[in-house]
């Protein structure tokens, strides 16, 4: 461990079909700490699947390791599909040699049970509205989710998802999941479903609940040994600004922001509760 723990690297994964940009509001703050910011672009595989992307994030670490010299433990920062991209690399790729130096991961909307919305994009009775709903707002217009690599390893029964529930945690690095919810059951939290967010129920059939972020549902995260967070802590600051909670304005989020700088400075601190097995 540095002598700074608080200064270790922070490697910040953006999530599926997003980019770095999403961390702009997290950047200064880690600046301003002193925190080395090591911001990986995967923009350009769009079309790579979960092992490309992942190994690309692994060369990506190595090469700032060289360029740098730093040979410590580095945090990961992730969004989204981006929390399952670098779980692929520590649990899966690196599990057996735990040869990557990680202290901490932050997960924010962590789809870690494979995605109920990737799933519902290939429902053939629900996914074409869905699609539709999220046409120009999470999806392009034209999207067509058989052409997704991504979306295809990530439906809950893919051998992705089970490769990553075969692996399990590393005890040698701290989980933190950072969640959403709509307390206040508002429809401005997530307008294209009414502030609700699609769940596959355990029966198998579909609902809608205010315990997601709009995109992804609380049931999708849990990740047994979690440290869990569910925001906001004031119902007040979701009446005042319900876009900021849903899932893609997590990552400029002024309370997620402040949750991620309190990790990075104490990774041993736990504000919230430790998430339940899915």
């Amino acid at each position: 461990m540095p002598t700074n723990p608080e200064r270790c690297p922070a490697v910040l994964v953006h999530g599926w079909r997003s980019h770095p940009g999403i961390w702009n509001r997290l950047t200064p703050g880690l600046s301003g700490a002193a925190v080395p910011c090591w911001n990986f672009d995967h923009t350009a595989m769009q079309n790579d699947g979960t092992e490309a992307i992942a190994l690309a994030l692994q060369d990506y670490i190595h090469a700032k390791r060289r360029e740098t010299g730093y040979g410590g433990p580095v945090d990961l920062v992730c969004h989204s599909m981006g929390t399952c991209i670098a779980r692929y690399l520590l649990e899966v790729l690196d599990g057996g040699a735990q040869e990557e130096q990680v202290r901490l991961l932050v997960g924010i909307g962590p789809p870690n049970n494979g995605s109920a919305m990737a799933e519902l994009f290939n429902d053939p009775d629900l996914g074409p509205e869905v699609i539709r709903s999220l046409a120009g707002v999470f999806v392009p217009r034209d999207y067509d989710p058989n052409d997704d690599t991504i979306v295809q390893e990530f439906r809950p029964r893919s051998r992705t998802v089970a490769a990553l529930q075969a692996a399990g945690t590393r005890d040698d690095i701290a989980y933190r999941i950072i969640l959403a919810a709509n307390l206040t059951e508002t429809p401005a939290f997530f307008p294209a479903f009414g502030g609700r967010t699609w769940e596959l129920a355990p029966d198998g059939e579909w609902r809608t609940t205010y315990a997601g972020d709009g995109i992804v549902p609380h049931t999708d995260s849990y990740l047994p040994g979690a440290v869990l967070d569910i925001l906001p802590r004031d119902p007040g600051d979701l009446a005042r600004n319900p876009e900021h909670y849903c899932h893609t304005g997590l990552p400029r989020n002024p309370e997620v922001v402040a949750r991620i700088m309190e990790y990075l400075a104490n990774p041993d601190a736990v504000p919230g509760r430790v998430s339940p097995a899915p």
